[in-house]
């Protein structure tokens, strides 16, 4: 596995007026974050045990481009590094046009009923 991608539609509801990030009706910068993690979150999926998930710790990424209503949007996610419990990412954001954002992720492996149970919602 070199790398996993996760794809999204610009829609009126990730747009930066719409999540409050912005008032211009352009990709929101959460919005490519989230598409950029979900790719990271499903990469790590593969790599921890039964019982295990990843959770976001840091997330260090530019928005580079804006894209307006309708523009297809790929991040990407690459394993550059695991340490014990930590998986590193490269992350990037394309649209049809080419790079709109790129980064760093890092990800924790934890006990999900554990995890939960702290938070009281297991």
């Amino acid at each position: 596995m070199d790398y996993i991608e996760s794809t999204m539609t610009v829609t009126e509801e990730k747009t930066a007026q719409a999540m409050g990030s912005g008032d211009l009706p352009v990709l929101a910068t959460p919005a490519m974050i989230a598409l950029m993690e979900n790719a990271a979150m499903r990469c790590a999926a593969q790599l921890v045990p039964d019982g295990c998930t990843t959770v976001g710790t840091r997330m260090e990424v530019t928005h580079d481009r804006a894209c307006g209503i309708g523009s297809v949007i790929t991040a990407r996610a690459t394993l550059v590094e695991k340490t014990d419990r930590v998986f590193t990412f490269k992350v990037e954001a394309f649209d049809e046009k080419g790079l709109i954002g790129a980064g760093v992720h890092t990800r924790a492996s934890v006990l999900r009923e554990r995890f939960l149970a702290k938070l009281g919602l297991a």
